[in-house]
């Protein structure tokens, strides 16, 4: 199967297993695999706090970079449902940090 581009449109809270907690901008499916991966004890839990974001341009810099460095898994795929591996997406210093950190701003989350 080759590999889908997804569009990124959701905010989800992550809670990690030590207490920590982050925010990711994801997707329907990819919150999906988060909850596979809190009901297997990879993660506390996930909850989402904002659903439509906007598609701005720090919003696709994001997602692309999300896309091309990520094998993001799917709820269309039965191993990833069956055995999801959590992985915190990176968020490099520089053009990649700085539009999560708008994209987050935005949507006055953070």
């Amino acid at each position: 199967m080759s590999k889908q581009y997804e569009q990124l449109d959701l905010i989800e809270e992550v809670t990690c297993n030590d207490g920590s907690k982050y925010f990711e901008i994801s997707n329907i499916d990819q919150n999906g695999i988060a909850e596979l991966a809190a009901d297997r004890g990879d993660i506390k839990s996930v909850k989402i706090l904002q659903v439509n974001i906007a598609r701005t341009k720090p919003l696709i810099t994001y997602e692309k970079y999300i896309n091309d460095n990520y094998n993001l898994q799917t709820l269309l795929n039965e191993d990833d449902w069956r055995n999801p591996k959590w992985v915190e997406w990176d968020k490099p210093k520089g053009k990649i940090l700085d539009a999560y950190n708008m994209v987050l701003k935005a949507n006055k989350i953070g």
